[in-house]
């Protein structure tokens, strides 16, 4: 059983996945048998006339499209857009598009667009480039310039990168579809290296967030749904998802507005429970700041569940119409629906006060400052010209922002000054504000920088009730090897936590201590009611080598393999999915299965100089000098400037 794992994604024996998650595979088939069917949105139409001429127009329906007179307006007459080397020639024959793409290592292709993602502000071309594979080119239109521009102009991207528009991580299949899509399925097949994506419409649709049509239309043109006829829970109305229930739409949203790691192959069923389909992203270095602000694209679900409106009930719905995605009140009506001397009985934990108001903003009416979302809502932009706001609601504290070198919503305006400045013009603003009170983004700056050193503040923060769910588990989750100074019993009291985070970042500590004092922690939160936090204890046990594996914890590791699996499965198109297996594999001392993984994450993504370390260092011990030789050249040809690979070669 040890050695199940690291045959998994062996190129002869994929069989081994289909034979750990067989009982999971048929369960996933016959509840495919038992749950309506789409019907497409255009079912809805004629019922639902408001709803969908706000949808119709909406970024959701618009997120995916295929080429019409009605975008790239200005666009594909003849236009030559040079960068890097590289040249795109953007030209119309007949009724398809072309791009001819001279590469700069002088390969010149052409190609026909595909479809279009997005509407505004800018549109991105999918181009197809065999074995039903479709890439999300980097040089997109700008809708109001009406001119292509690079996405990542100061980024070095020759062909054979990974990160190139060719590459793994700009596949719109695997990357991009299952948000863009309704009914989306991958379909990617590993034996063969190619895609059979299908979907039941492009763009967000309304089966997308409500679930599957052809019950309600049972309901509604029959007057019932047949008794039994389908094994999946159904609300009255004959829908999966229960979008009346503001918690359960609000996690319906966070499937796609959120950056995550997806379990299954494309759109779960809508109704699904986030932490059953799903597992969020902590505030990890490279996707946040040490204080929760945005970094990366992070898509707001990250950022709105540290808030403390989240904690209050606040959902998506309370400030965006569902349908179109437009806000429900312009400017600042938006925060005073609730922010305000009269409050929202809905809110009743609410202070009452005026904000919209000098004495509040400090700043003229309708200046730039005396907005709301100017102080509360920082923006950055991606993917060029794409403003996104952060979802925090932060107060201001541009002393956490002088500690921690993190963006100030002051200096941004005030350029001339710096966070100190603005610290001390907030404490004689607001001199019993709440930039007294200790800051979370400390301790986790801290535990970033020494995870052991701060080891009993992690915990504090993590055992502190009063703050955000995700910060108590990102807390957990950056414990590390200073979870062995903590005691045991509270480590394992997370387990009990409500929030499957929190769960989540208890195991993610609990791996770090002995397997012997762990197991029944381990044990537990693999039979938990939330397949996040199986995972979780999952990855845990089979990071426990057999040497030192605990008698108690021997009859769970099968369970373990199958739960990895089950998710694994999905994801053989991404190197860290084989990376991760490669590791398992070495635990369990399968050395040739931990070597045929590292190869498949290097031919998915060359400029993974771990994968390439790891095979290098492998190769010489099983198949000696020469081959170690070989591999290191190649994965120097990749990495020219890593320096652990040219001092590698050195030692050869």
């Amino acid at each position: 059983m040890f050695r199940m794992i690291g045959s998994l994604l062996c190129a002869g024996a994929l069989a081994a996945v289909a034979a750990a998650t067989s009982a999971s595979a048929q369960d996933t088939s016959q509840a495919a048998q038992e749950v309506p069917e789409y019907v497409g949105s255009q079912a809805c139409v004629s019922c639902h006339e408001d709803a969908a001429e706000n949808w119709e127009m909406s970024h959701h329906a618009q997120a995916w499209r295929m080429p019409g007179t009605d975008m790239l307006v200005g666009a594909f007459e003849g236009e030559v857009f040079e960068h890097d080397g590289m040249q795109a020639t953007f030209t119309t024959e007949g009724d398809a598009r072309i791009v001819t793409v001279l590469e700069k290592d002088g390969i010149e292709r052409r190609y026909t667009v595909h479809s279009v993602g997005g509407v505004t502000p800018l549109e991105h071309l999918i181009l197809e480039t065999g074995k039903g594979r479709m890439q999300s080119f980097d040089v997109v239109w700008d809708v109001e310039q009406k001119a292509w521009f690079h996405l990542y102009p100061d980024q070095d991207l020759p062909p054979q990168d990974a990160y190139h528009w060719s590459g793994a991580y700009k596949n719109w299949n695997a990357r991009c579809a299952e948000c863009h899509a309704t009914g989306f399925e991958k379909n990617y097949d590993f034996r063969t290296k190619r895609y059979a994506s299908t979907q039941v419409e492009i763009g967000v649709g309304c089966e997308a967030c409500h679930g599957p049509g052809a019950a309600h239309l049972e309901i509604v043109q029959e007057g019932a749904t047949p008794p039994g006829r389908y094994a999946v829970a159904l609300n009255d109305w004959g829908f999966s998802a229960e979008m009346g229930d503001p918690q359960e739409a609000m996690e319906q949203c966070a499937g796609c507005h959120s950056r995550r790691e997806a379990f299954g192959d494309g759109n779960p069923l809508p109704g699904t429970a986030f932490a059953d389909a799903y597992n969020l992203a902590m505030l990890r270095p490279g996707l946040y700041h040490a204080d929760g602000q945005i970094l990366d694209e992070v898509y707001v679900y990250g950022s709105f569940k540290q808030s403390k409106m989240h904690d209050a009930g606040v959902t998506c719905a309370n400030c965006h119409e569902p349908h179109s995605g437009a806000l429900v009140a312009e400017g600042n009506a938006i925060c005073t629906q609730c922010h305000s001397e009269a409050g929202n009985p809905d809110f009743p934990t609410l202070r009452l006060a005026e904000y919209d108001s000098v004495a509040h903003t400090k700043h003229a009416e309708d200046s730039e400052g005396g907005q709301c979302v100017s102080c509360h809502m920082m923006d950055q932009v991606y993917m060029g010209n794409d403003w996104r706001r952060d979802h925090n609601f932060r107060v201001p504290r541009p002393d956490v922002s002088a500690r921690l070198n993190t963006p100030d919503a002051c200096t941004r305006c005030h350029s001339d000054e710096d966070s100190d400045w603005a610290a001390a013009q907030v404490a004689a603003w607001f001199p019993e504000g709440r930039w007294r009170s200790p800051h979370y983004g400390d301790v986790l700056a801290r535990g970033r920088s020494n995870s052991q050193a701060t080891a009993g503040e992690l915990m504090a923060l993590a055992q502190d009730a009063s703050q955000a769910d995700l910060v108590r588990a990102t807390a957990l989750w950056l414990l590390g090897p200073g979870a062995n100074a903590l005691d045991l019993a509270e480590l394992g009291a997370f387990l009990e936590d409500p929030d499957p985070q929190v769960r989540v970042g208890a195991l993610d500590a609990l791996k770090e201590r002995a397997a012997v004092a762990s197991a029944p922690y381990l044990i537990k939160g693999l039979n938990d009611e939330v397949r996040a936090v199986r995972i979780a204890a999952a990855r845990a046990i089979m990071g426990q080598p057999a040497s030192r594996m605990p008698d108690s914890l021997r009859p769970y590791v099968g369970q373990a393999y199958q739960e990895f699996g089950a998710m694994v499965r999905n994801q053989l198109d991404f190197a860290e999915a084989h990376l991760q297996v490669a590791g398992y594999s070495m635990v369990a001392g399968n050395i040739p299965a931990a070597i045929a993984s590292l190869r498949e994450a290097v031919r998915i993504n060359p400029q993974n100089v771990q994968a390439w370390q790891s095979l290098v260092r492998l190769s010489a011990q099983t198949e000696g000098r020469a081959a170690a030789a070989r591999h290191l050249r190649r994965a120097l040809r990749y990495n020219p400037e890593d320096q652990v690979l040219q001092q590698m070669a050195d030692q050869l």
